[in-house]
Protein backbone atom coordinates (compact mmCIF):
# COMPACT_ATOMS: atom_id res chain seq x y z
CA UNK A 1 0.00 0.00 0.00
CA UNK A 2 2.73 2.39 0.77
CA UNK A 3 3.97 2.06 -3.01
CA UNK A 4 0.51 2.73 -4.27
CA UNK A 5 -0.04 5.89 -2.10
CA UNK A 6 2.77 8.69 -4.27
CA UNK A 7 0.93 7.94 -7.51
CA UNK A 8 -2.58 8.36 -5.91
CA UNK A 9 -1.53 11.67 -4.59
CA UNK A 10 -0.30 12.47 -8.06
CA UNK A 11 -3.22 11.65 -10.17
CA UNK A 12 -5.12 13.17 -7.28
CA UNK A 13 -3.53 16.72 -7.85
CA UNK A 14 -3.16 16.63 -11.65
CA UNK A 15 -7.12 16.03 -11.30
CA UNK A 16 -7.34 18.83 -9.02
CA UNK A 17 -5.26 21.06 -11.21
CA UNK A 18 -7.49 19.89 -14.08
CA UNK A 19 -10.72 20.90 -12.12
CA UNK A 20 -9.45 24.33 -11.62
CA UNK A 21 -8.34 24.83 -15.16
CA UNK A 22 -12.04 24.79 -15.71
CA UNK A 23 -13.44 27.94 -16.76
CA UNK A 24 -17.37 29.00 -17.37
CA UNK A 25 -17.83 31.58 -19.95
CA UNK A 26 -21.64 33.23 -20.37
CA UNK A 27 -22.88 33.68 -23.20
CA UNK A 28 -22.33 37.25 -23.62
CA UNK A 29 -18.59 36.45 -22.19
CA UNK A 30 -15.12 35.86 -24.26
CA UNK A 31 -11.97 34.87 -22.78
CA UNK A 32 -8.75 36.52 -24.83
CA UNK A 33 -6.15 33.72 -23.77
CA UNK A 34 -2.00 34.67 -23.34
CA UNK A 35 0.06 31.46 -23.51
CA UNK A 36 3.18 32.52 -21.85
CA UNK A 37 3.01 35.87 -22.90
CA UNK A 38 1.72 35.03 -26.77
CA UNK A 39 -2.11 35.60 -27.09
CA UNK A 40 -3.70 33.00 -28.99
CA UNK A 41 -5.35 33.69 -32.33
CA UNK A 42 -8.87 33.15 -31.44
CA UNK A 43 -10.66 34.04 -28.03
CA UNK A 44 -12.52 30.97 -25.99
CA UNK A 45 -16.23 30.60 -25.05
CA UNK A 46 -18.71 30.93 -24.65
CA UNK A 47 -19.38 27.87 -22.57
CA UNK A 48 -16.30 25.50 -20.66
CA UNK A 49 -13.34 26.17 -21.77
CA UNK A 50 -9.32 24.93 -19.80
CA UNK A 51 -7.18 27.95 -18.63
CA UNK A 52 -3.77 26.11 -17.60
CA UNK A 53 -1.93 28.28 -15.30
CA UNK A 54 0.43 29.13 -14.63
CA UNK A 55 1.36 28.85 -18.48
CA UNK A 56 -1.92 30.65 -19.51
CA UNK A 57 -3.64 33.85 -18.40
CA UNK A 58 -7.41 34.29 -19.35
CA UNK A 59 -8.66 38.05 -19.95
CA UNK A 60 -12.43 38.03 -19.91
CA UNK A 61 -14.50 40.73 -22.32
CA UNK A 62 -17.78 41.26 -22.42
CA UNK A 63 -19.98 41.74 -25.79
CA UNK A 64 -22.92 43.26 -24.24
CA UNK A 65 -24.26 46.98 -25.08
CA UNK A 66 -22.29 49.35 -22.44
CA UNK A 67 -24.05 52.91 -21.67
CA UNK A 68 -21.46 55.25 -20.63
CA UNK A 69 -22.01 58.38 -19.13
CA UNK A 70 -19.82 61.78 -20.72
CA UNK A 71 -19.37 63.60 -17.73
CA UNK A 72 -20.94 67.56 -18.59
CA UNK A 73 -17.80 69.51 -20.39
CA UNK A 74 -17.22 73.56 -20.81
CA UNK A 75 -17.80 74.20 -24.76
CA UNK A 76 -17.20 77.43 -26.01
CA UNK A 77 -19.48 77.73 -29.20
CA UNK A 78 -18.47 79.75 -32.24
CA UNK A 79 -20.23 82.32 -31.13
CA UNK A 80 -17.97 82.59 -28.33
CA UNK A 81 -20.94 81.23 -25.65
CA UNK A 82 -19.79 79.18 -22.44
CA UNK A 83 -21.88 76.22 -22.03
CA UNK A 84 -22.05 72.81 -20.29
CA UNK A 85 -23.04 69.83 -22.21
CA UNK A 86 -23.17 65.89 -20.77
CA UNK A 87 -24.40 63.29 -22.90
CA UNK A 88 -24.55 59.16 -23.40
CA UNK A 89 -22.77 56.95 -25.55
CA UNK A 90 -23.68 53.34 -26.42
CA UNK A 91 -21.14 51.01 -27.23
CA UNK A 92 -20.40 47.18 -27.65
CA UNK A 93 -16.93 45.19 -28.59
CA UNK A 94 -16.83 43.59 -31.52
CA UNK A 95 -13.89 42.36 -32.04
CA UNK A 96 -12.44 40.87 -28.41
CA UNK A 97 -8.74 40.56 -29.48
CA UNK A 98 -7.79 44.40 -30.48
CA UNK A 99 -9.62 45.99 -28.01
CA UNK A 100 -7.18 43.76 -24.91
CA UNK A 101 -4.00 44.34 -27.28
CA UNK A 102 -4.18 47.67 -28.85
CA UNK A 103 -5.31 49.43 -26.04
CA UNK A 104 -4.68 49.32 -22.34
CA UNK A 105 -7.70 50.70 -21.17
CA UNK A 106 -10.61 50.16 -24.24
CA UNK A 107 -13.43 51.82 -21.20
CA UNK A 108 -11.00 54.85 -19.95
CA UNK A 109 -9.68 55.23 -23.74
CA UNK A 110 -13.27 55.28 -25.46
CA UNK A 111 -14.53 57.85 -22.32
CA UNK A 112 -12.02 59.96 -23.02
CA UNK A 113 -11.95 59.90 -26.44
CA UNK A 114 -16.11 60.49 -26.49
CA UNK A 115 -15.40 63.51 -24.14
CA UNK A 116 -12.48 65.72 -26.22
CA UNK A 117 -14.82 64.72 -29.72
CA UNK A 118 -17.88 66.16 -27.61
CA UNK A 119 -15.63 69.27 -27.43
CA UNK A 120 -14.52 69.81 -30.54
CA UNK A 121 -17.45 69.22 -32.76
CA UNK A 122 -19.56 71.57 -30.53
CA UNK A 123 -17.16 74.25 -30.65
CA UNK A 124 -17.47 74.80 -34.42
CA UNK A 125 -21.14 75.34 -33.94
CA UNK A 126 -23.59 78.56 -32.80
CA UNK A 127 -25.73 78.26 -30.20
CA UNK A 128 -28.77 78.04 -32.46
CA UNK A 129 -27.46 75.03 -33.85
CA UNK A 130 -26.33 73.40 -30.66
CA UNK A 131 -29.67 73.66 -29.66
CA UNK A 132 -31.97 72.93 -32.23
CA UNK A 133 -30.06 70.80 -34.86
CA UNK A 134 -29.04 68.03 -31.90
CA UNK A 135 -29.61 65.22 -33.91
CA UNK A 136 -27.59 65.74 -36.76
CA UNK A 137 -24.72 66.41 -33.92
CA UNK A 138 -25.27 63.58 -32.46
CA UNK A 139 -25.29 61.33 -35.71
CA UNK A 140 -21.85 63.23 -36.47
CA UNK A 141 -20.37 62.58 -32.90
CA UNK A 142 -21.50 58.81 -33.57
CA UNK A 143 -19.41 58.84 -36.92
CA UNK A 144 -16.20 60.26 -35.77
CA UNK A 145 -16.09 58.28 -32.33
CA UNK A 146 -16.80 55.14 -34.49
CA UNK A 147 -14.51 55.62 -37.18
CA UNK A 148 -11.90 56.46 -33.80
CA UNK A 149 -12.67 53.13 -31.75
CA UNK A 150 -13.01 51.33 -35.02
CA UNK A 151 -9.51 50.25 -34.90
CA UNK A 152 -10.09 49.00 -31.25
CA UNK A 153 -12.32 46.39 -31.92
CA UNK A 154 -14.87 48.71 -30.80
CA UNK A 155 -18.33 49.85 -33.03
CA UNK A 156 -19.97 52.78 -31.22
CA UNK A 157 -23.86 52.54 -31.89
CA UNK A 158 -25.13 55.70 -30.27
CA UNK A 159 -24.52 59.09 -29.38
CA UNK A 160 -27.11 61.55 -27.51
CA UNK A 161 -26.63 64.69 -25.90
CA UNK A 162 -28.84 64.80 -22.49
CA UNK A 163 -28.64 67.89 -21.29
CA UNK A 164 -26.94 71.48 -22.41
CA UNK A 165 -26.25 73.85 -19.40
CA UNK A 166 -26.98 77.61 -20.58
CA UNK A 167 -25.66 80.44 -18.56
CA UNK A 168 -28.81 82.35 -16.77
CA UNK A 169 -28.29 85.28 -18.67
CA UNK A 170 -28.31 83.62 -21.93
CA UNK A 171 -31.73 81.85 -20.66
CA UNK A 172 -33.45 84.79 -20.35
CA UNK A 173 -32.40 86.13 -23.08
CA UNK A 174 -33.97 83.25 -25.12
CA UNK A 175 -36.85 83.79 -23.16
CA UNK A 176 -37.23 87.27 -24.56
CA UNK A 177 -36.54 85.91 -28.14
CA UNK A 178 -39.10 83.13 -27.96
CA UNK A 179 -41.66 85.72 -26.42
CA UNK A 180 -40.53 88.36 -29.17
CA UNK A 181 -40.88 85.19 -31.70
CA UNK A 182 -44.46 84.68 -30.46
CA UNK A 183 -45.42 88.11 -30.81
CA UNK A 184 -44.35 88.35 -34.32
CA UNK A 185 -45.98 85.40 -35.37
CA UNK A 186 -49.51 86.63 -33.68
CA UNK A 187 -49.25 90.24 -35.42
CA UNK A 188 -48.62 88.23 -38.55
CA UNK A 189 -51.48 85.90 -38.08
CA UNK A 190 -54.09 88.72 -37.28
CA UNK A 191 -52.67 90.73 -40.34
CA UNK A 192 -53.43 87.58 -42.69
CA UNK A 193 -56.87 88.08 -41.04
CA UNK A 194 -57.27 91.46 -41.67
CA UNK A 195 -56.23 90.72 -44.89
CA UNK A 196 -59.28 88.08 -45.92
CA UNK A 197 -61.68 89.49 -44.01
CA UNK A 198 -60.97 93.00 -46.38
CA UNK A 199 -60.84 90.94 -49.42
CA UNK A 200 -64.26 88.81 -48.65
CA UNK A 201 -65.76 92.14 -47.82
CA UNK A 202 -64.81 93.91 -51.14
CA UNK A 203 -66.35 90.69 -52.80
CA UNK A 204 -69.28 91.16 -50.99
CA UNK A 205 -69.92 94.63 -51.99
CA UNK A 206 -68.66 94.06 -55.50
CA UNK A 207 -71.96 91.70 -55.42
CA UNK A 208 -74.45 93.90 -53.61
CA UNK A 209 -73.86 96.75 -56.19
CA UNK A 210 -74.35 94.77 -59.05
CA UNK A 211 -77.50 93.15 -57.02
CA UNK A 212 -79.21 95.80 -55.13
CA UNK A 213 -82.27 92.80 -53.93
CA UNK A 214 -79.03 91.25 -52.26
CA UNK A 215 -78.42 94.66 -49.79
CA UNK A 216 -81.88 94.76 -49.02
CA UNK A 217 -81.93 90.63 -48.09
CA UNK A 218 -79.10 91.68 -45.92
CA UNK A 219 -80.96 94.50 -44.07
CA UNK A 220 -83.74 92.17 -43.11
CA UNK A 221 -81.81 89.52 -42.21
CA UNK A 222 -80.11 92.28 -39.91
CA UNK A 223 -83.65 93.13 -38.57
CA UNK A 224 -83.89 90.06 -37.80
CA UNK A 225 -81.01 89.28 -35.65
CA UNK A 226 -81.93 92.48 -33.98
CA UNK A 227 -85.23 91.75 -32.92
CA UNK A 228 -84.06 88.22 -31.30
CA UNK A 229 -82.40 90.27 -28.85
CA UNK A 230 -84.52 91.84 -25.47
CA UNK A 231 -84.60 95.41 -26.92
CA UNK A 232 -87.14 97.63 -26.00
CA UNK A 233 -86.84 100.33 -28.69
CA UNK A 234 -85.21 99.92 -32.51
CA UNK A 235 -84.21 102.57 -35.13
CA UNK A 236 -83.58 101.52 -38.00
CA UNK A 237 -83.03 103.45 -41.64
CA UNK A 238 -85.59 102.69 -44.15
CA UNK A 239 -83.98 102.32 -47.55
CA UNK A 240 -84.93 104.33 -50.90
CA UNK A 241 -85.48 101.56 -52.61
CA UNK A 242 -88.51 100.04 -50.80
CA UNK A 243 -89.95 103.98 -50.91
CA UNK A 244 -89.65 103.57 -55.00
CA UNK A 245 -92.46 100.93 -55.13
CA UNK A 246 -95.04 102.95 -52.84
CA UNK A 247 -94.38 105.61 -55.11
CA UNK A 248 -94.59 104.30 -58.09
CA UNK A 249 -98.10 102.58 -57.02
CA UNK A 250 -99.35 106.21 -55.53
CA UNK A 251 -98.37 107.73 -59.70
CA UNK A 252 -100.37 105.00 -61.02
CA UNK A 253 -103.67 105.73 -59.01
CA UNK A 254 -103.99 109.66 -59.75
CA UNK A 255 -103.59 108.79 -63.23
Amino acid sequence: MNFLTPPIIIVGLVVLYILSSIKVLREYERGVIFRLGRVLPKPKGPGIILVFSPIDRMVKVSLRLVAQDIPPQDVITKDNVSVKVNAVLYFRVVEPLKCIIDVQDYLYATSQLAQTTLRSLLGQVNLDDLLSEREKLNAQLQEIIDKNTDPWGIKVQLVEMKHVDLPENMVRAIAKQAEAERERRAKVIHAEGEFQAADKLTQAADIISRNPQALQLRFLGTLAEIATEKNSTIIFPLPLELLKAFTYSTSQEKK
